[in-house]
This record gives structure tokens, C-alpha cells and sequence, in this order.
């Protein structure tokens, strides 16, 4: 019952690429700027297809006896709402005012759907539930950088989320997982290095905010079986990390952390000479091994689990390694260049003044 809807889900992301590299050149094309990490021009909002083929599934599975229950509703309508803005966006550069409010009423009407008021301790679920959301929603498009990375993450995190559902009975969290990972994958063969076309706000931030809303619906028991509350977090484990801790040193150094900016761990590498297809690969291992140890602690008790998220964590730092020492020679030439610098002004100096002194 879930295969059908997985190939079609599949199917209609990778024809509707080829479609949209078809349409996109004259309407929505991504000219490189000094903020890029691509050299040419190149379609940009191909993430809808991943829209489409999720609903189409979605679609064929509710067609073929699949049930979803009214809690659900808020997630999708909120993906489509947000979605629907997000393309705006790629289309038009839509100011941040609407995109900002969207993505608010997104996020409320998957909180408000998802965690009801009569139920215990609910207020500060809901303000969980909301900051969970907003969070994801941006990570996932902050990390949507370079050829291929938010894809891979997507394929990943799904198929992990597929397997969960199996695992705890939760039909809504399989076909949920199954249908984002399959139409990423029919995206992805349009932006696998070198990219024909890019994912765009528009794929995104419907990936962020679906896999929040999954995570978060499954937490509660929508659908079946429940996700422990830190499945989602060690899932999305690298792009966590090197969002969060980007914003806080930006944050720290009194930078403008909202302003656009290419000082995320992934960019940084590619910036010293990392290929796009090489730093993709390397974040899908790290997105393995976080969704491993995510697998894992379903059925660990919490000491356990706390193991299994530094697991997932961890392998970031040897990320952090890597950058600082690419980064290394550069600074260690900067200060070279400095000190020579300093000494060339010395000896001007002493020139100018011995001149002085002769003339005198």
C-alpha cells in the first residue's frame, strides 16, 4: 500500500523537473552574486516538484484506503501556505515582511492542529511546538547552500522517518517520510553537482516545515505509535548544529545575524576548495549516522539515548576541525603579509627621514 504512492510521489518530481528546466529559464533564474556559491545562471524554485510529487502520493494513498486524521489537516494546509509564498519569493523576491507572517501562520496552524488545549501542561507545548517549527522551517532553508545538500538531507531524513513509522506503527509518519524522501529523490537528479536547477525557497521550506510537522505530529501519537521527543532533533542533527552554531558566534561578534552571509561550516569549505559534490557527501555521511543513532534510541532507555545524540552531534566537530584548519594557512599568510607590511612602512619611514635629515 505504501509502494504505489512512493513511486508515484517519485515519478512526478522527476517529470516535473524536466518540465520546469523547461519553463524556469525565462521566469525564475539565480544569477550569481559575490554571496553565491555557484559560477552560472541557473533555474531557481525547482523545489516545487518536490511539492507536487508529495501531494500526488499523499493523493493516491488516501485514494487507496489511507485515513489521516483531522489533526494532520494544520500541518499540510500549513506546508501548502508556506510553500505557496516560498515560490512567490523565488519567482519575485517578495519583501520579508510576508514571507515572515506566512510562515507564522504556517507555524500556528500546525501547533494549534497539532497539540490541543484541553490536554495537560498544552500551553507550553504549543510554545515548544512553535519555536520547533519556526527553528526547523529556517535551518533547512539556511542549508540549502550548495548542489545536492538539502536533497541528500531530505532522502535521508525521510527514509529514516519511513522506517520509524514502520517500526512504531505509525502508518501517517511512513507515508509521510516515504513521500518527502521519493520526491526529493526525483528532485535531486536535476541537482546532483553540477545543479540544472536549484531547490529555491520554495522546496526548502516546505522540507523544514514538513519534517517538523511530521516529527512533531508523531511526538504526540497522531496517526499511531509515538516518535520519542528527540527523534527529530538528533535526525537533523548536522544542519542543527551548523545553524545554530553559525547564528550564535555571528550573534556573538555582534554581526547581523538575519542579513544573508556565507559563514555556515558548509560554505566555509567550499570557499577553500571543497567541491560542492564533495561537502554533499560528506553532511549525507553525517546525515547516516544521525539518523542511525536516531533509529536507534527508539528502543534505548533515555541514558542510552543521550549517548546516541552525542553520536549524532559529535562528528560536527571533526567538521569544525576540518574548516579551522583549511582556513589555517590563510591566516597564518595573513599575518606574514602583515608583519611584511609592517616592515616595509618601517623602512620607508627610515628612508623618508634620512632625506629629511640630509636636506636639512
Amino acid at each position: 500500500m505504501l509502494l504505489p504512492p512512493i513511486v508515484l510521489a517519485f515519478a512526478v518530481a522527476a517529470a516535473g523537473g524536466w518540465a520546469y528546466l523547461r519553463w524556469a529559464p525565462r521566469r525564475a533564474i539565480d544569477v550569481p552574486n559575490e554571496r553565491s556559491s555557484h559560477i552560472r545562471p541557473t533555474p531557481r524554485g525547482g523545489g516545487l516538484v518536490i511539492v507536487l510529487g508529495f501531494y500526488a502520493g499523499l493523493a493516491l494513498w488516501l485514494g487507496n484506503g489511507g485515513s489521516l486524521s483531522p489533526r494532520a489537516l494544520g500541518w499540510l494546509a500549513g506546508a501548502l501556505l508556506v510553500a505557496g509564498v516560498s515560490f512567490a519569493d523565488d519567482l519575485h523576491s517578495l519583501p520579508a515582511a510576508p514571507r515572515l507572517l506566512t510562515h507564522l501562520g504556517g507555524a500556528v496552524l500546525l501547533t494549534f492542529a497539532g497539540v490541543q488545549l484541553g490536554e495537560p501542561t498544552a500551553i507550553v507545548a504549543l510554545l515548544v511546538a512553535f519555536v520547533y517549527v519556526i527553528v526547523l522551517t529556517n535551518v533547512y532553508n539556511f542549508m540549502d547552500g550548495v548542489d545536492g545538500l538539502a536533497a541528500a538531507q531530505a532522502i535521508i531524513a525521510g527514509a529514516a522517518l519511513a522506517l520509524a513509522g514502520v517500526l512504531v506503527s505509525n502508518p501517517l509518519v511512513s507515508i509521510a517520510g516515504g513521500l518527502l524522501s521519493a520526491s526529493s529523490l526525483g528532485f535531486a537528479i536535476y541537482n546532483i553537482p553540477p545543479a540544472r536547477m536549484f531547490m529555491g525557497d520554495v522546496g526548502s521550506t516546505f522540507l523544514g516545515f514538513s519534517f517538523a510537522g511530521v516529527s512533531l505530529l508523531a511526538n504526540i501519537g497522531v496517526g499511531g505509535g509515538r516518535l520519542p521527543i528527540e527523534f527529530g532533533l538528533i535526525l537533523f542533527a548536522p544542519f542543527l548544529f551548523d545553524s545554530l552554531v553559525t547564528l550564535s558566534r555571528r550573534v556573538l561578534r555582534g554581526e547581523r545575524w538575519y542579513a544573508a552571509h556565507r559563514s555556515h561550516y558548509y560554505q566555509r569549505l567550499v570557499r577553500r576548495g571543497i567541491s560542492h559534490g564533495q561537502v554533499t557527501c560528506l553532511y549525507a555521511g553525517l546525515g547516516v549516522v544521525a539518523a542511525s543513532a536516531a533509529l536507534a534510541g527508539l528502543y534505548a532507555e533515555e541514558r542510552v539515548r543521550v549517548l546516541l545524540a552525542l553520536v549524532a552531534y559529535a562528528p560536527m566537530l571533526g567538521v569544525v576541525a576540518l574548516v579551522c584548519r583549511l582556513e589555517q594557512p590563510n591566516l597564518e599568510s595573513n599575518v606574514v603579509k602583515e608583519e611584511l607590511d609592517s616592515q616595509n612602512a618601517q623602512v620607508r619611514k627610515q628612508r623618508s627621514d634620512v632625506k629629511t635629515s640630509q636636506l636639512r
